[in-house]
C-alpha cells in the first residue's frame, strides 16, 4: 500500500463489536448468492442509520475495519456523539484531488408500507432492498469499491483520490460536510473535483441518458413568527396570531412567485426536448412560461420540473396553541423555499414579505446556501462523457439542474467543481423509492456501477502511460436495469 495504516483511537472500541450496536443481527453476515460489492451494499443497508438520530459512527466503524484490513489509511471525526464522519486518501500527484463523497444517514422509513423491513438489505429477484439504496448508500459502495481496486492496483496516480462518507446531509449537513469545511479546511487542500448524488442514468425512448448535476436550487428554510391578542376559544376576538398567519399563507398560495428561466435550466429543458419526444413542449423554456396554462400544465403532470421554473415555498409545519379551547398569543409557520440559482437572498426575503403583506408577522432565516454553478468545461466532466459512452454504448450525458439541495453546495461555495453523477441506470419505476417507499437497487446496477466508477478513476486519476483497457463486464447476479 502506498499509505501506512492509521486508526482512529476514537475507532478502536467500535471495532471490537460483532456486530456493532447499530446494526441487525443480521449484518455480519451476508447474502452468499451476492458478488462482494452487493454483499458490502447488504450489510451496510442493515446499519440503521435513520436521521434523526442519525447513528452515523455505526457505519463508520464498518468502513473503518475494512480500510483496516486493506492497509489504507484513514481518519473519523464525531461532531457530536454517534455522528461520525470518515475519510481515507489515495496519495497521488499535484492535479487537483478529487472527493468521492456520499452521506451515510436516510430518511425514516415506516415499516408497515414497504414490501420488506427497510433495514432488512433483503435480496430478492436480483435487487437489494432498504433504506439508502438509492439514497446514497449504493453510490457509497461504487465509490468504495472502486476506491478499494485502486488502491490494490499500486498504479502512480497523478493527483489524490479521497473516500468520504458523511452525516446528516438529510438535516442539511451540519455535523458532516459542513463540519468538515468549516473546522478541516486542511482536508480540503490541493482538492479540486467531487463526485457526490443528484446524477444518474435512465432510459429514455431506446437509449441511457445520464444527467450529471451542475446546479440546484437553493434552499432557504424559514420560520414564519405571528403574534396577536391570547383568549379563550369560546369568545374568539377579529383577529389573531393564527388568522394573520393563515392570510398571509393564503395570499402567498394565490400569488406564486413569477416564473423565469435561468440559462442553466434553459439548457436543460432543451436537452430533455431533444432526448425524449413526450418533452417536447420543453423545446422552448420562454415561450413554455409565458402561457399560464401550459405552465400550469406542466404543475400537474412534473411538479420538479415545474419547480425549476420559479422560486418556491412549501409550507412544511404549522404550529400554534397547545390547547383546543386557548387561543394563541403566537403562531408559526415553516416553509421550505427553493430559490433559483441567480436568486440573491436578501432580495428574496424583502419580496416575501411584500406578498406576506402583514405587519404582525415576522421572518425567520433558519437555513440558507450561496448559488454556485459547476462548469462542463472540465477535464472530469469529459471523462464522464467516455467512459458512460464505452460502458452503454449510444448513451449520452447531459448537465442537469435539481430542485432538490445536495451536500455539494459545501464544495462549490468554496470554488470546487462539483458533479451529481451515478453511474446507476434507474428505472422510472424505481425513482420513486428515494425518499419514498420499497427504495431499491439492482445488483447488476451494483456491480456494473463500481466497475464503471473504477474506469472513471482510471481515466482522471491514473497516470496515462500505465493505464489498462478494462475488462467487459457480465452480471454475476441476477437483477435488470
Amino acid at each position: 500500500m502506498r499509505t501506512a495504516t492509521v486508526l482512529a483511537p476514537a475507532m478502536t472500541a467500535l471495532l471490537t463489536l460483532a456486530p456493532a450496536p447499530g446494526v441487525s443481527q443480521d449484518a455480519a453476515t451476508s447474502d452468499p448468492r451476492l458478488p462482494e460489492a452487493s454483499r458490502r451494499l447488504q450489510q451496510y443497508l442493515r446499519i440503521d442509520t435513520t436521521n434523526p438520530p442519525g447513528n452515523e459512527s455505526e457505519a463508520v466503524a464498518f468502513f473503518a475495519e475494512i480500510l483496516e484490513r486493506e492497509g489504507i489509511a484513514y481518519e473519523t471525526v464525531e461532531p457530536e456523539p454517534g455522528r461520525g464522519s470518515i475519510w481515507a486518501r489515495l496519495e497521488g500527484g499535484p492535479a487537483p484531488g478529487i472527493i468521492l463523497l456520499h452521506h451515510i444517514d436516510v430518511v425514516p422509513a415506516d415499516p408497515r408500507f414497504w414490501k420488506h423491513d427497510p433495514m432488512s438489505g433483503t435480496y430478492e429477484n436480483g435487487y437489494l432492498n432498504g433504506r439508502g439504496a438509492l439514497d446514497t448508500k449504493g453510490l457509497g459502495i461504487m465509490h468504495f469499491e472502486a476506491f478499494l481496486a485502486l488502491a490494490r492496483s499500486g498504479e502512480p496516480l497523478e493527483r489524490d483520490v479521497i473516500f468520504l462518507a458523511t452525516a446528516d446531509e438529510e438535516a442539511g449537513g451540519r455535523h458532516g460536510a459542513g463540519w468538515i469545511v468549516r473546522n478541516r479546511p486542511d482536508l480540503l487542500e490541493g482538492v479540486g473535483l467531487v463526485l457526490n448524488e443528484g446524477g444518474s442514468g435512465r432510459v429514455l425512448g431506446n437509449r441511457v441518458v445520464f444527467s450529471v448535476e451542475v446546479t440546484q436550487k437553493v434552499p432557504m428554510w424559514l420560520r414564519l413568527n405571528a403574534v396577536g391578542p391570547a383568549g379563550h376559544g369560546s369568545s374568539p376576538t377579529t383577529r389573531s396570531a393564527v388568522t394573520d398567519l393563515i392570510e398571509a399563507l393564503e395570499r402567498l398560495r394565490q400569488d406564486p412567485f413569477a416564473p423565469r428561466i435561468v440559462p442553466a435550466v434553459g439548457d436543460f429543458f432543451r436537452h430533455l426536448a431533444e432526448l425524449e419526444s413526450a418533452a417536447a413542449e420543453l423545446a422552448d423554456p420562454e415561450g413554455l412560461i409565458a402561457e399560464p396554462d401550459r405552465l400550469a400544465a406542466l404543475h400537474r403532470t412534473n411538479p420538479s420540473l415545474h419547480a425549476l421554473t420559479r422560486n418556491t415555498c412549501a409550507v412544511t409545519r404549522l404550529q400554534a396553541s397547545s390547547k383546543i379551547n386557548v387561543v394563541a398569543p403566537a403562531a408559526t409557520a415553516e416553509l421550505d423555499c427553493r430559490l433559483l440559482p441567480d436568486q440573491e437572498p436578501r432580495a428574496f426575503i424583502r419580496e416575501l414579505r411584500k406578498r406576506l403583506d402583514q405587519p404582525s408577522i415576522s421572518i425567520e432565516v433558519l437555513l440558507s446556501f450561496k448559488a454556485a454553478i459547476s462548469s462542463t468545461d472540465t477535464d472530469l466532466y469529459r471523462a464522464i462523457e467516455a467512459v458512460t459512452t464505452r460502458r452503454f454504448p449510444g448513451s449520452t450525458v447531459m448537465p442537469a439542474v435539481t430542485a432538490g439541495f445536495t451536500d455539494s453546495h459545501f464544495f462549490r461555495d468554496l470554488g470546487i467543481v462539483a458533479y451529481g453523477f451515478s453511474p446507476a441506470v434507474i428505472p422510472g419505476s424505481d425513482q420513486g423509492g428515494v425518499h419514498g417507499n420499497n427504495e431499491r437497487i439492482s445488483v447488476q446496477n451494483v456491480e456494473r456501477g463500481w466497475r464503471t466508477m473504477l474506469d472513471l478513476l482510471e481515466m482522471i486519476a491514473v497516470a496515462p502511460k500505465r493505464r489498462v483497457a478494462p475488462a467487459d463486464f457480465t452480471p454475476t447476479a441476477g437483477g435488470q436495469d
